[in-house]
């Protein structure tokens, strides 16, 4: 039974990005960012527990391989658009595009090397951008429930960190890049 814990997570954070764009685009309660923050917070914690009870209970799959970095992309590609378009952030809709083309790219690159009978899980460079992206995103959203306002330094600053996160994020994917040139060993 336990085996199958962790990708069960996986598919609740699946579940949990329709909930997320639900309230981030469409609810306009007093507790929304709040209620925004809650929903992405629990969901980037299901991406930490299964990763974990996945290494230490050594039932590491290829459905987890794939899905779980699908699934971590729609979650925070729904929080970037939402990040960009909405106030009070409003953060440079160019961060958004690049981050989206460049995990549609290695989505697809990821396709292929499965078609060759490779599963490439993601790797440390990779597994930093996910990290980086969520901690971006979860202190935007908590300021933004928590904070009477946004200032233009605290909106720079928001901006800043997600541009060096740009530049992880197209690092990592030359990394990938590498992989339909180098053959498995």
């Amino acid at each position: 039974m336990r085996k199958h814990i962790p990708n069960a997570l996986t598919i609740l954070r699946f579940l949990m990005v329709p909930l997320f764009l639900y309230l981030m685009f469409l609810y306009r309660g007093s507790q929304g960012p709040m209620l925004i923050l809650i929903v992405f917070s629990l969901a980037s914690l299901t991406d930490y527990v299964d990763g974990m009870l996945a290494r230490k209970w050594n039932v590491i799959s290829d459905f987890g391989k794939i899905m779980d970095p699908l699934a971590d992309k729609l979650l925070v590609l729904s929080a970037l658009l939402g990040l960009s378009l909405l106030p009070p952030w409003e953060i440079n809709y160019l961060i958004f595009l690049i981050i989206l083309i460049r995990e549609a790219g290695i989505t697809v690159l990821r396709e292929v090397l499965q078609q060759r009978g490779r599963v490439v899980p993601a790797d440390k460079l990779g597994k930093l951008k996910t990290v980086m992206q969520m901690f971006g995103i979860i202190f935007a959203l908590a300021a933004w429930g928590i904070l009477p306002s946004i200032s233009p330094g605290l909106r720079l600053g928001v901006e800043i960190w997600f541009w060096l996160v740009v530049f992880i994020t197209l690092i990592s994917g030359f990394n990938y890049l590498k992989l339909l040139f180098v053959k498995e060993a």
